[in-house]
């Protein structure tokens, strides 16, 4: 959509889309269609203000983010429609004004509400602004070196309705126990949470720096985000009652870096706290991450398994012993010159004298002789019954 900066510049990036007559034609980035090609009109009012997936802020860098209250301009941000570009965006349900410093959109900068709701009035303003909200400008520099609220609060619950539109208005369940969930955020977070208590001499922009060169740097930090802002101490207490909010967001599950990350800036706090303009600090921790439901049931059914063999084996030995049933027993020591091995009566060689001896073959029942088989085995324990029978 448009860009706009924490009191510079938030672009809206409504890209890949451009205005055929008072339709909406998409198009992929830097291709017109061509002439010819099948034109699909879609909804030209489903960008709101408020989604944040629509603004880009000038600030950007890596390792830095903000929390989805502050993706949206703030009261002291200025937003840029890019001249080049046509939109269309609605100003939501009208439940309180959206204010921010000024726009800029089709060449004209508005910094009073005055030019601003002559422009709103205007042909080419109700097309690109719709909806029941109301919009509004003021020079209302952020001064404070310490930082400004960002003054979303009330709009909030909107932010998050068009944020998580595409899941089903749900929050995903966060990946660890004990989640986080810091002021301007829709849903919880895995990582750590710093709140400083900050004197006259603290500098926002300059704390934020020190954070990204001298910590995120580190290799043992890689992978971490970090989001600094000014919040109210509680959403009912004043303004004036402020404090440092510093989230430190894993992009990479069990890794420990943001608990590591946050200790390391309490100590910084300790050591150079007077410096830095910081009168005091807390920290926040989430849990332990969380696996992931398939390979924990997995992981679940194999240890059951486990343990209930482990079992088998312990407790079926003396039951089997108990009911009798266990032919296994341990064997005696023999005495000396007892002949070792085990007592075969088949091969004892008294017992063999008194079996009778093999039959002859003449014997051999008739079936058995007129077989086309040759093969025949004489078993010395059952060919008497078998001459009997």
């Amino acid at each position: 959509m448009a860009e706009v900066s924490r009191s510079g510049a938030w672009e809206v990036v409504l890209r890949g889309v451009a205005w055929c007559g008072a339709e909406l034609v998409p198009w992929s980035s830097g291709m017109r269609p061509r002439s010819g090609d099948p034109a699909v009109f879609r909804d030209s009012d489903r960008f709101s203000w408020h989604d944040p997936h629509l603004w880009r802020s000038e600030n950007e860098a890596p390792g830095l983010f903000f929390v989805d209250a502050e993706r949206v301009p703030c009261r002291h941000d200025d937003v840029v429609f890019p001249p080049s570009a046509s939109f269309r965006v609605g100003l939501g349900p009208g439940a309180g004004p959206v204010r921010v410093r000024s726009i800029s959109a089709l060449g004209r900068t508005f910094t009073r509400d005055e030019d601003l709701a002559a422009f709103l009035a205007s042909r080419a303003g109700r097309l690109r602004f719709h909806g029941p909200g109301a919009l509004s400008v003021g020079p209302e520099d952020c001064a404070d070196p310490s930082g400004c609220v960002c003054g979303n609060a009330e709009a909030q619950p909107w932010i998050c309705a068009d944020l998580l539109q595409s899941l089903g208005g749900h929050c995903p369940q966060a990946a660890c126990h004990g989640a986080l969930r810091p002021q301007g955020q829709c849903c919880d977070l895995c990582g750590a949470l710093v709140l400083l208590t900050h004197g006259p001499a603290f500098d926002l922009e300059r704390y934020r720096a020190r954070i990204l060169d001298t910590f995120l740097g580190l290799p043992q930090y890689q992978g971490l985000q970090v989001a600094v802002s000014k919040v109210p101490r509680s959403p009912l207490l004043r303004e004036a009652d402020t404090e440092i909010q510093v989230v430190l967001v894993e992009t990479v599950p069990e890794t420990g870096g943001a608990g590591q990350l946050a200790r390391a800036l309490l100590a910084d706090v300790a050591k150079h706290g007077e410096a830095l303009g910081v009168l005091e600090a807390t920290m926040r921790e989430s849990g332990a991450h969380v696996w992931d439901s398939s390979a924990a049931g997995l992981a679940g059914g194999v240890a059951a398994a486990l343990l209930l063999a482990l079992l088998v084996l312990l407790l079926a030995p003396p039951l089997l012993r108990r009911a009798g049933r266990l032919r296994w027993r341990r064997q005696e020591a023999a005495p000396a010159g007892a002949p070792l091995g085990f007592h075969n009566p088949v091969f004892d060689m008294k017992a063999s004298e008194e079996l009778p001896l093999p039959q002859p073959l003449s014997l051999v029942p008739k079936a058995a002789a007129d077989s086309t088989s040759h093969s025949y085995f004489v078993n010395p324990l059952f060919v008497g019954a078998e001459a009997e029978a």
